[in-house]
């Protein structure tokens, strides 16, 4: 498993014991949203970085008063064919202003990192041979967007708007 973040391989600071009964007492970790309910007064106190990881069911809503505590947040998809963690990111990012490291883990694939990317994640655990082709890959695949998104990326109907502006002040 390739940890992606700005296009290259990473390594992981974090360990994942969201599905551990135990939190060890030192090292980054990414906790459970329940664990995270249950013991977040005592995640507060670490010394190191933590992160929560949220299912797809569970939604950013039940984090967003806690943001400001969490250097990652993980968005779990289970199967391609589940969106939800798209819908949870765009929130994360534009309703809620969370800023810090939003990841996307689970069934991550190459034909999903662009859209990924344009909604507001950063970094990407992906099963793949070639992370980084796979990466510039997508990156490449597409060069005008239609909707705005979290990427800030011009659309194409502001693109059409601005040419005509061009054209008509040269004329």
């Amino acid at each position: 498993m390739a940890l992606l973040k700005n296009g290259s391989i990473v390594a992981d600071p974090y360990t994942d014991v969201s599905g551990d009964d135990f939190i060890p007492p030192t090292g980054a970790v990414i906790v459970s949203l329940t664990q995270w309910q249950e013991y977040g007064n005592t995640i507060q106190k670490r010394t190191e970085p933590f992160g929560v990881v949220l299912l797809s069911d569970e939604k950013p809503l039940l984090i967003a008063d806690d943001l400001q505590h969490f250097s990652v947040i993980a968005l779990d998809f289970p199967a391609f064919s589940d969106g939800r963690a798209y819908s949870s990111a765009r929130l994360l990012r534009d309703r809620y202003g969370y800023t810090g490291e939003l990841r996307a883990v689970g069934d991550v694939l190459l034909e999903q990192l662009h859209f990924m990317n344009r909604v507001g994640f950063d970094t990407f655990a992906i099963k793949s041979d070639d992370a980084v082709r796979d990466w510039e890959t997508a990156a490449a695949d597409i060069s005008v967007w239609y909707q705005p998104a979290s990427d800030g990326r011009t659309p194409a109907v502001e693109l059409r708007q601005q040419k005509n502006l061009k054209r008509q002040q040269s004329a």
